[in-house]
Parts: structure tokens; C-alpha cells; sequence
């Protein structure tokens, strides 16, 4: 099993790039079991989701072959097979898979889905808009079973926003009979990614980036070849690098319009960001100031970026607070981060941060994968050696961190755990 040592106290700087959106390509794969036909996907992250769904595909009859970060893909062949619980318990993304083949097939049968070990992050929102669509549901010792042959439209209301539920409901909705209306849809710029290579394909799909999305069924899809917008988790994770080393860093190859709320946190902090020709720059200050956060479903802050920015915030002159509104138990980096000489007291869903003079390295265990970064962030300002246990996490979402962060000065080294 694989760790980070890292050794502190490194200004970084220079020059990142910034590799696909793993959250991004996920459904995108998915969607090419709605047409058969050969796909071509360029600026694919190289990731261990990615691979593990790429192998799930394989398991359905899908061709599947990658040159560098190009995915050459051939679902002429897929077949309805069982989404077996060996790769599906790896990933929550795997459920992906549902809506696809109910809307191409008429029926699925997908193992209930794994992934991090925080929170209850149920699929009953997937399920019931399967349900919605006309699917029959039932549970056979841990598969779902969906028959519903043909789909058709139907209004679906969600209660929660849910950036999973929405994407499935789209790629089931689009060869669906009628037309169907999403409402409180989530609005993430992977759902709109994923809705504009379904209209690339021939889907009829209104309302892009809002909360309420019209899909009117059409008989029948085509594939077509997409890039992979950047990815803007990996992206923000990079400013909090430049921020908590107080570095300067360019980041390339990002879309800033779609992480506005991250850098406005940043700025918050007393940071300098400034777009350039490139991307954006941002310069790490002397002073780190105190800022009270609230995740939210985009365009708020990203849930996704919440342990990285508590890092950040444990080095502040003062005190600072994170309210955790989308999962509350997402704050399992919590006594990793105390091992370091980090001091927050959390409440339900608030953290409640002391800001500190200074971290120390300690060896420190990742629990899922935006715990995995926070350590890695906290571990490049700390004093002395830290060591990330468990970080096959972190290579589910970042390609090569280690490498780019290495790049950019950082004393980090991937090292072999008996």
C-alpha cells in the first residue's frame, strides 16, 4: 500500500496544469451506452475511478482502450450484464450505469454502490426517478432490479438537489418516451457538461445550468467525440496549495467562471488571485484571515472543497467556521488534522477552527479522497515529516499530485507501506 512522505516548509511555485474533471467523465462514459457506436474522449484524467469504470464498461460489452488522455470507446456491442459488486462497491459513480441501460434496454441490474467511507450518501433519489420514468425497482440481496420498457416522461420533483440523481435521471429521460421535466435539478457544471454531450448525441435537453431541465425524449442517439472540461476541485485544491505556503502559483488549462465561490473564499483569506493569460495566479500572503464558510450546491462553495480550505484555515490569525451543509459526517480529516496541532471542535455539521502558529508533521491516515488532499495541503506547510497513510484515495481524483506538486518544489514522495 502506498504513502506520502512529505517535508514541509516549501514556498511553492510555478506552474500547474490542470487535468480533466473526474466528476465530469464519469457520466459522460456512462452515456455511451445510450447510442451504439465508436466515441473518442480527449483530455481524460488518469485515475483510478476512471479506470475501475472503465473496466465495469468492459463487463457490459463495451470496448474501452486508452492512449494517454484519450478514451477511444465502442458500445456497439454492449449487452445489459449485472454491474457486479466487485467493481461496483468501489465507486458511488458506478450507479451511473442504471439509467442508461434502463432507457437503451429496458431493464438493469446493478449491485448497490461503494465508494468513501463518510456519510450516508443514499441512491434513493436515482431510484426514484427511475420510478418516475415508468422503472419497476426491487432489491435482489443487494441488486437493483429495473424493468420499464419503454421509459416515459413524466415530471420529477427533487427534494434534495443531487448532482448523482439528476445526471441518471437525464441519461434514462433522453430516449424516453414524451417529455420529461426535472425540477431542483442539480445545476454543476458536470451535469451541464454531461447534458451538452447528451445534445451533441441528438438529445432534446432544455434549461442547461438552471434548476429546471426539459428533456424530450427522441427515438434514437448517435456517438460523437467530446473533451472533458478541466476539472475545478483539482484546480481549487492548487490555490490552497499556493495560499497555505504562502507560494505563487499559475494555474493553466482551468475554467475560472465555474469556481468563482472557491476563489472568493481564497481572496477572503487574504490571498492574491489574478487571471491571467494562461488561467489564474495566486500569491499566498503573510496573513492568513479568518472567514466563516457554508457549502452549498453550486454555484456556492463546493462540499468537495471544504477539507482543503479547513487547512488553510487552521493557519489563520483568528478564529474561523465551516458549516457543512450538504453531508453531515464530512468531517472525518477532522482528528487527522488535530494530530498535526490543528484545533477544531465540531458540532453536527459546523467546525469550528482555532487558528494555530504552526502545523506539525505527524503520521496521519486518509479516510476518503478530499480528506486525502487536506493532509497533503496541511503536510506541505507543517514542520517536519508527514506521512499519508491510505492514499490510493487520493488517486481516485487527482492524476499525478504528487508529480505536479513535486514540480511546483514541494519535498513529497510516494513510498511503499509493507
Amino acid at each position: 500500500m502506498d504513502a506520502f512522505r512529505i517535508e514541509g516548509g516549501v514556498r511553492l511555485k510555478g506552474t500547474v496544469s490542470i487535468s480533466g474533471s473526474k466528476n465530469a467523465v464519469l457520466p459522460m462514459l456512462c452515456a455511451t451506452l445510450l447510442a451504439p457506436g465508436e466515441y473518442t474522449l480527449t483530455n481524460v484524467p488518469v485515475l483510478r475511478d476512471v479506470t475501475t469504470l472503465s473496466s465495469l464498461l468492459r463487463t457490459l460489452g463495451v470496448h474501452v482502450v486508452r492512449d494517454g488522455s484519450t478514451l477511444r470507446i465502442d458500445s456497439t456491442r454492449a449487452v445489459p450484464n449485472e454491474a457486479h459488486y466487485d467493481l461496483v462497491r468501489t465507486m458511488r459513480a458506478s450507479v451511473y450505469v442504471l439509467g442508461p441501460l434502463l432507457g437503451r434496454f429496458g431493464h438493469a441490474r446493478v449491485s448497490l454502490p461503494g465508494g468513501c467511507a463518510w456519510g450516508p450518501r443514499p441512491i434513493d433519489l436515482h431510484l426514484h426517478a427511475m420510478e418516475k420514468l415508468g422503472a419497476r425497482i426491487s432489491l435482489d440481496h443487494g441488486v437493483i432490479v429495473a424493468r420499464g420498457a419503454p421509459l416515459r416522461g413524466n415530471v420529477i420533483d427533487f427534494q434534495i438537489s443531487s448532482v448523482g440523481a439528476t445526471g441518471n435521471a437525464v441519461m434514462a429521460a433522453v430516449l424516453a418516451e414524451g417529455t420529461t421535466t426535472i425540477r431542483n435539478a442539480a445545476r454543476e457544471p458536470e451535469i451541464a457538461a454531461l447534458c451538452e454531450f447528451l445534445v451533441a448525441m441528438g438529445a432534446g435537453i432544455t434549461g442547461i445550468g438552471t434548476h429546471e431541465l426539459a428533456i424530450d425524449g427522441v427515438p434514437s442517439l448517435s456517438p460523437v467525440d467530446a473533451a472533458v472540461i478541466p476539472d475545478r476541485i483539482e484546480a481549487g485544491t492548487y490555490l490552497v496549495a499556493g495560499a497555505i505556503t504562502r507560494g505563487e502559483i499559475e494555474l493553466r488549462d482551468i475554467r475560472e467562471d465555474q469556481m468563482q465561490s472557491t476563489v472568493e473564499a481564497l481572496r477572503a483569506t487574504g490571498a492574491e488571485l489574478e487571471s491571467t493569460e494562461a488561467g489564474i495566479r495566486i500569491r499566498g500572503t503573510g496573513e492568513i484571515r479568518p472567514v466563516t464558510v457554508s457549502t452549498e450546491p453550486y454555484p456556492g462553495f463546493p462540499t468537495d472543497m471544504q477539507a482543503q480550505l479547513m487547512s488553510l484555515l487552521l493557519l489563520a490569525h483568528g478564529d474561523s467556521t465551516i458549516h457543512e451543509t450538504i453531508y453531515s459526517d464530512r468531517f472525518k480529516h477532522v482528528p487527522e488534522l488535530t494530530r498535526m496541532g490543528g484545533r477544531i471542535r465540531v458540532e453536527g455539521g459546523d467546525a469550528m477552527i482555532q487558528g494555530v502558529p504552526n502545523l506539525t508533521g505527524a503520521p496521519v491516515m486518509a479516510s476518503d479522497l478530499r480528506a486525502s488532499a487536506a493532509l497533503v495541503l496541511a503536510g506541505l506547510v507543517a514542520e517536519g515529516t508527514t506521512e499519508v497513510l491510505r492514499v490510493y484515495h487520493i488517486d481516485r481524483g487527482y492524476e499525478r499530485i504528487e508529480e505536479k506538486l513535486a514540480g511546483l518544489g514541494a519535498r513529497i514522495w510516494r513510498v511503499r507501506q509493507s
